[in-house]
């Protein structure tokens, strides 16, 4: 997988995708494909943050990202026949348009017994409250990838919990850690998704 990881980082758009393509043929799994985009745009991220790269690569990355997730979603197989075990809202927070990791994680719920609401990406808080009023979910899920999304994420955890919600709130993204799950008032934080299926679990007695 290092090969398609390495070809997103270095903006190979057509490689990249070949690679995608090349890896679903010989049968890797949908989720290890996701999984090293996922690694690829850390490494990116982490490039940003450090002014190594700038606006316009980030945009083209996450253009070759959406192409493959393009590519990859439809061979994610899905339990029809899974009992839901609860609801979960989930979306990449305002100003953050990064969707490969939360794709993975919804996916994991989804398949983990979780009815889960996507809302996408660059979401703003009052979209997140008018959901939760609406669905009501016992768990809301809060996806940035850069440290522009601290902010974001505070206010939103803030708005949901000025309206009402009582449930549970978790936060992940490249830069997520305990230290910002503690500035932004959220619950907990997941490393990566099935550390985010675990507390979902956890939360709901499952």
């Amino acid at each position: 997988m290092n090969a398609l990881v390495e070809a997103i980082t270095e903006m190979r758009e057509e490689e990249a995708l070949q690679l995608a393509q090349e890896q679903l043929r010989a049968g890797t799994p949908p989720l290890e494909i996701l999984e090293s985009c996922r690694e690829a745009m850390t490494t990116i991220g982490q490039r940003f943050e450090a002014g190594e790269c700038f606006v316009p690569e980030l945009m083209l990355a996450g253009e070759i990202l959406r192409q493959i997730s393009d590519v990859v979603k439809p061979h994610l197989t899905q339990a029809a026949d899974v009992k839901k075990l609860g609801r979960v809202v989930i979306g990449t927070v305002e100003g953050d348009i990064h969707d490969i990791g939360k794709d993975i994680v919804t996916f994991m719920l989804d398949v983990n017994g979780f009815d889960v609401r996507d809302l996408g990406v660059d979401v703003p808080a009052t979209k997140f409250v008018e959901v939760v009023k609406e669905f009501k979910p016992q768990v809301v899920g809060l996806s940035g990838f850069l440290t522009l999304a601290y902010d974001p994420m505070k206010n939103t955890v803030k708005a949901l919990r000025e309206a009402g919600f009582s449930g549970k709130v978790m936060i992940g993204g490249g830069q997520i850690d305990e230290q910002i799950r503690q500035y932004t008032g959220a619950d907990a934080y997941g490393k990566d998704a099935m550390a985010a299926v675990a507390l979902a679990k956890h939360w709901l007695g499952a």
